[in-house]
């Protein structure tokens, strides 16, 4: 049994929490938990019935031995911080989405996990959708033909009130906004099915809150293969979710992915049809209960299997570190108010920066 310990118990955590001390994730279990805040780690602590603590590296002297893989589930801000100063303990790392909110930082957790030995994964448990697993298949089987156009959108409600209740959401420094944020999963999955992006060109605004990032945003991006990528993101739809979506339209055939979490297939045409194709839409429909989906036990799964050797990391550092260099890029292109082409240094977006908060 893989002994797993979360660093960061906020709001994310309970997700990871669930699935390992519930018995879902085969050879892994819940052995720790650690957030500055005490009566945050208390509380999880007391529910899982594991020790709590309020400092990493007083946990990782005490219980250390009893832990494998160890869980960053902080401000993503503090990714990289928190993951090069784990790695030394040479446990491997799991980092919820974004990896880091700069790409220095994403390149110093994949030189020091690898210096260290140990593996580092990338949380990005939308992959693992139901829906979108048929469509990649459909994608690897090369039904789709000439790849044309990718669309995702994240039409989903985040109110003052969210934004209020940790001084670090919005900020620059420690959050981003909506394309850091909330709409990090769907990048990544337009990068997954269009391939390499050459460059962006984005514009947004800040519409209903007051945080020190964006609300809502807009990119269109180039791919290497001549497909265009359109990311509409917002988190001002009121007054509840809306939608979290995937569309991949193609020479030979068109895939829209639905609900409010890319959990439910809207679309599956194809020029060469067959008897399965019947039957998609009715069998590709799942309910989560929240935004973040039924991803995360797959994913989960995939780390224990491949630390135990018997598979691969869908999301190792390299594979996490594409879609930030893609976010990147977008907010540089709001910033300088023009498109930017991949490969890039960042001159004027914030996202990242070191600033009190």
């Amino acid at each position: 049994m893989l002994g797993f310990a979360l660093v960061g118990c906020g709001r994310i955590a309970l997700k990871h929490a669930d699935l390992l001390h519930g018995g879902h994730i085969k050879g892994a279990r819940l052995a720790a938990v650690c957030d500055v805040k005490a009566e945050r780690a208390q509380k999880y602590g007391a529910k899982y019935g594991v020790p709590h603590f309020t400092d990493m590296h007083e946990m990782m002297a005490k219980v250390g031995a009893s832990i494998d893989v160890v869980t960053i589930l902080t401000e993503s801000g503090l990714h990289g911080k928190h993951c090069l100063e784990l790695a030394p303990y040479k446990k491997d790392i799991v980092v919820e989405k974004p990896m880091a909110l700069t790409l220095d930082d994403a390149d110093a957790m994949i030189k020091a996990c690898d210096a260290n030995g140990i593996k580092l994964f990338v949380v990005k448990q939308n992959r693992y959708n139901l829906p979108v697993q048929a469509a990649r298949a459909a994608l690897d089987a090369g039904r789709f033909g000439k790849l044309v156009m990718g669309t995702v959108r994240v039409r989903w409600c985040r109110t003052q009130a969210y934004y209020d209740q940790d001084r670090w959401r919005g900020t620059w420094s420690l959050d981003g906004g909506v394309f850091a944020n909330q709409a990090s999963h769907h990048v990544d999955l337009l990068e997954w099915f269009l391939g390499e992006p050459v460059a962006v060109f984005a514009k947004s605004r800040r519409a209903l809150v007051n945080i020190e990032a964006e609300d809502t945003g807009v990119a269109v991006i180039t791919f290497r293969s001549g497909a265009i990528g359109i990311v509409e993101a917002t988190t001002a739809t009121r007054p509840k979710d809306l939608e979290g979506s995937l569309s991949i339209l193609g020479g030979n055939g068109t895939v829209e992915i639905g609900g409010f979490a890319v959990n439910e297939m809207k679309v599956w045409q194809f020029a060469d049809q067959t008897d399965d194709d019947t039957s998609m839409l009715a069998r590709m429909k799942e309910t989560p209960p929240n935004v973040y989906g039924f991803g995360h036990g797959a994913y989960l799964n995939n780390v224990v299997q491949t630390i135990n050797g018997n598979g691969s990391a869908l999301v190792d550092g390299l594979e996490g570190r594409k879609s930030l260099e893609l976010i990147s890029a977008i907010y540089e292109s709001i910033a300088a108010e023009r498109e930017v082409v991949l490969r890039f240094q960042t001159h004027h977006a914030r996202l990242g920066q070191r600033v009190a908060i």
